[in-house]
């Protein structure tokens, strides 16, 4: 350790795993023809990849934490994440798929206008993608697809069943993971109560002065998650995004700290850890359909 590679093309991935280059822009990976492995590396990569991982032979970091994964698991990174793999001093024979494609790919096509839509991309740890066996086949079929295509030789069909197929398979993907956030809910067990009590403790403490109000980003950090995972299983729980999730614990404490008729709403604003009260007021007005100073009245 520790071996830093900068994987920005097709090419010099696929060599590095001694695959041949069927196409520049997009490959289907065989990871058995690679030489075996020990020791480990860090790896650049500047292309979408997804692993389907065949054996549990090592750690694969992401960040600080190690990915939750095993065998028959999918892995996804997006352009510029850094992987770290890890590995015993044994060398071991790595087994698996892989599906790579380039930016350039999917510049102007329905695909690059969707594909922040796939947000497993953005992932990060304890997070991969657990497949039952008749997923793991599909996963596997639609790797055939897109490999025939490659072996078939670039026309001018290719490019469209290519990325057609590759957009097949991130559908599955968004499928497959909706099952997984019910299926592993033991894994998931208390986050959302975590995520309340979390905000919770945030408003209690003097934190919305020094920080202002808690982001997405923040709250997922703190219960270990990435944000984009986060926002997917607050979502698949609450039926709303955890930006709006937030929004109304704010509210809900707002209109409680109304009712200090010592205090004016700009104070009430602050205390909430917004910056300038008219954002707070626009946001109690949109929540509740009257502004902070009606709702007192009102009430």
């Amino acid at each position: 350790m520790e071996q830093i590679i900068n994987f920005d093309t097709i090419t010099k991935y696929n060599d590095f795993n001694k695959n041949e280059t069927k196409h520049p822009l997009v490959s289907i990976v065989d990871f058995s023809k690679a030489a075996p492995r020990h020791g480990g590396f860090k790896a650049l990569f500047g292309f979408y990849t997804v692993f389907l991982k065949e054996v549990k032979c090592g750690d694969l970091v992401y960040g600080k934490n190690n990915y939750d994964y095993q065998e028959g698991t999918l892995v996804f990174l997006g352009p510029g994440q850094v992987l770290t793999a890890t590995y015993s001093e044994e060398a071991y024979q790595p087994k698996g798929w892989g599906l790579i494609f380039h930016p350039d790919l999917i510049v102007g096509t329905s695909l690059g206008r969707h594909i922040h839509d796939y947000s497993f991309f953005g992932y990060e740890t304890r997070e991969a993608l657990h497949l039952s066996e008749r997923e793991r086949n599909i996963v596997l079929e639609s790797f055939q697809k897109i490999d025939y295509e490659l072996e078939h030789g670039i026309d001018k069909h290719s490019k469209k069943l290519i990325i057609a197929n590759i957009i097949l398979f991130l559908d599955y993907c968004t499928r497959f993971y909706d099952r997984q956030f019910i299926t592993r809910d033991n894994v998931h067990k208390g986050i959302l109560e975590r995520f309340e009590e979390l905000l919770g403790s945030y408003f209690n403490s003097d934190k919305p002065f020094t920080l202002g109000l808690p982001s997405v980003a923040f709250c997922a950090e703190e219960l270990n998650l990435s944000p984009n995972y986060f926002g997917d299983l607050i979502k698949k729980e609450t039926g709303i995004t955890a930006q709006e999730f937030i929004h109304t614990k704010i509210i809900n404490i707002a209109k409680e700290k109304i009712f200090d008729i010592n205090k004016s709403v700009n104070q009430v604003a602050f205390e909430m850890g917004f910056k300038y009260p008219q954002h707070f007021s626009r946001l109690f007005k949109k929540k509740v359909g009257v502004s902070p100073n009606e709702y007192r009245s009102l009430n």
